[in-house]
């Protein structure tokens, strides 16, 4: 654990629970911002066991990618149904947890396999760090909606994944998957941004982080 400049900049899911977890146990709201389920599984150890009727006001803000597997969309509707608010954006986002808008974990980018944070607690930094979540949180859509619009991206994320992987024509692999080529292009598009990537090869790439290949 270092302190450098502001804030404490920890190491690791077990350095950043071990810093954080008294910060989840008395905060009564949070607020996260994640590009997939697994930025911030270490901290579900400290966060609230529930979302339900209490004092903890919760939202969630991912990226369409936590959609593509069917088991990852349950649980965000575990979350809904035990009373936090989720919503899906398409846009890029600051990966963060903010805890009753005094405190700030900011995720940094991974280093060797283990993954740097940063938790904060300046009173300025932490009000920009909120005001870039309640604008992102604002133009989100929630969970239910964009789910239905997704629902054929997921269906045919498999199959793309597979013939992306081949590395065949545009119009064989959509002879494979099904799809017009510009049906099979849009939805390419889509999985691309749903992932987080600018290539086919980063999609690639990304998917099979996230165990989806």
């Amino acid at each position: 654990m270092d302190t450098i400049g502001t804030g404490v900049l920890v190491r690791g899911e077990a350095e950043l629970f071990a810093a954080t977890a008294h910060l989840f146990a008395n905060a009564a709201e949070i607020a996260c911002a994640a590009a997939d389920l697994n930025t911030w599984v270490t901290t579900r150890r400290a966060s609230p066991s529930s979302a339900g009727p209490g004092p903890h006001k919760i939202r969630k803000l991912y990226r369409p990618g936590v959609l593509l597997e069917p088991e990852r969309a349950e649980h965000l509707y575990a979350m809904e149904r035990l009373g936090a608010g989720v919503r899906i954006t398409r846009d890029e986002i600051l990966e963060t947890i903010i805890l009753d808008n005094r405190f700030a974990i900011l995720a940094g980018d991974r280093a060797h396999g283990e993954r740097a944070y940063r938790v904060v607690d300046e009173a300025g930094l932490v009000r920009n760090i909120v005001s870039l979540f309640d604008a992102a949180w604002r133009a989100g859509t929630e969970l239910s909606l964009y789910d239905a619009e997704f629902a054929e991206v997921r269906a045919l994320a498999p199959r793309i994944l597979d013939v992306l992987a081949s590395g065949c024509k545009d119009e064989t692999a959509a002879r494979t998957v099904g799809l017009s080529v510009r049906t099979y292009r849009r939805r390419v598009a889509e999985l691309m941004s749903a992932l987080g990537a600018t290539s086919r090869f980063q999609a690639g790439v990304r998917a099979r982080e996230l165990g989806l290949v």
